[in-house]
């Protein structure tokens, strides 16, 4: 097993790798202790090599590895990549490109909604994975060889999953489907970090224009916060104290310490000191538009039941028969405001989605299309147009 550990020894591994097809990576890294990821072993395999390069060995330079996945010649394949996108964005400012993710070609393929790693391996690679290494402290040196070997193993069967899915995908033609869904992956918005932003995770579901405001501003100061103690958020203070602070905004430590879900002796600390800060810039700010402009768009009417029950059935039906997983065609919000008849910015009235089942659906809305029992299962029947 070759175990890159120098700088030196990365240049060597990079330079046997710049001419090859496609990369099959993988990371290991913690982030249960720290606000960003800790990255402990990139694992990289191509046709005829593999390795596993190590980020904690002292004085390594991971500058050639990240000019490899820049490469635009060289396809990187990753299974469920966003973890990984993340590590390579923040720690190496870089968006590997082009990129293969095969849980998502997984969907297209016939393997349904988020197929793990394992699934995959078991039934395209035709081998058993071996999970006991799965709860491995990856910081931890020297990792035993058991350690070693499952950590390979993820990119060693992805490279037999990778091959396997294009083959089918150029038969299929629908390699531009998953390039589609690959490329929402690839949008530095998912990886930068903004404390302004940080109010979109807590996902408010109100136009109150004072408890926005200062809900953002709350969101804004714990990522601060968090970043710069590199701790998770939630070791700064939880996601249901921002809100209810934001909704019963004190404005002195004594209020602040009755508030239920604030610890005891917080208001009193610098971080209740820089809170207090927070809610008084709150309150006499303006809430983020963006947050008045979705919830507004959320006050819409309510679909009829039974209009999403027979669009679901026909989402099945559809998927079934393009085996492609249904989530991935689309999602619950798709089909209520289908159901609502609110098309606008609905992805499945869109390309490749329109034709399995975008058009369908309007069809059967429009009452040019019915479902109906045959011999016990549910099949599609085409209606005649009035005359």
């Amino acid at each position: 097993m070759r175990i890159v550990e120098t700088t030196d020894e990365l240049r060597a591994f990079v330079a046997e790798l710049v001419h090859a097809p496609y990369l099959a990576l993988d990371t290991e890294f913690l982030r249960d202790q720290t606000y960003y990821p800790k990255l402990c072993l990139i694992q990289v395999a191509a046709p005829g090599i593999e390795a596993i390069v190590d980020p904690l060995a002292p004085g390594m330079d991971l500058a050639p590895f990240y000019d490899l996945i820049r490469r635009p010649n060289i396809v990187k394949v990753l299974h469920a990549s966003r973890q990984d996108i993340e590590i390579f964005y923040l720690q190496g400012g870089v968006l590997p490109a082009p990129l293969f993710d095969t849980q998502i070609a997984a969907m297209v393929c016939g393997f349904g909604d988020a197929a793990s790693y394992e699934t995959l391996a078991r039934k395209i690679a035709h081998v058993e994975i071996d999970k006991s290494a799965r709860f491995t402290d990856w910081s931890h040196r020297p990792l035993s060889k058991r350690q070693l070997e499952y950590a390979l193993a993820d990119v060693t069967h992805l490279c037999v999953i990778y091959e396997w899915m294009k083959a089918r995908l150029d038969k299929t033609g629908r390699l531009s489907w998953v390039a589609e869904e690959v490329a929402a992956l690839q949008d530095p918005g998912l990886y930068q970090l903004e404390p302004e932003q940080a109010w979109k995770r807590l996902k408010p579901r109100t136009t109150n224009k004072r408890f926005l405001a200062v809900l953002a501003s709350l969101a804004a100061w714990r990522e601060r916060e968090a970043q710069a103690r590199d701790i998770p958020r939630g070791r700064v203070l939880k996601d249901e104290a921002l809100s209810e602070i934001a909704a019963h905004p004190p404005e002195t430590p004594e209020a602040l310490e009755r508030i239920r879900a604030v610890p005891k002796g917080f208001a009193n600390s610098k971080l209740g000191k820089g809170l207090l800060e927070a809610i008084a810039v709150g309150l006499t700010a303006e809430p983020p538009l963006e947050a008045l402009t979705e919830n507004k768009q959320r006050r819409r009417r309510e679909p009829s039941p039974a209009a999403v029950d027979l669009l679901k059935t026909l989402l099945r039906l559809r998927a079934e028969a393009a085996d492609v997983a249904p989530r991935l065609i689309a999602n619950a919000e798709d089909i209520e405001r289908l159901a609502a008849q609110e098309d606008d910015g609905v992805a499945a009235l869109c390309g490749w989605r329109h034709e399995v089942f975008g058009k369908d659906a309007i069809a059967l809305r429009n009452g040019n299309l019915a479902i109906a029992l045959e011999k016990g299962e549910a099949v599609i029947v085409e209606l005649e147009g009035e005359e």
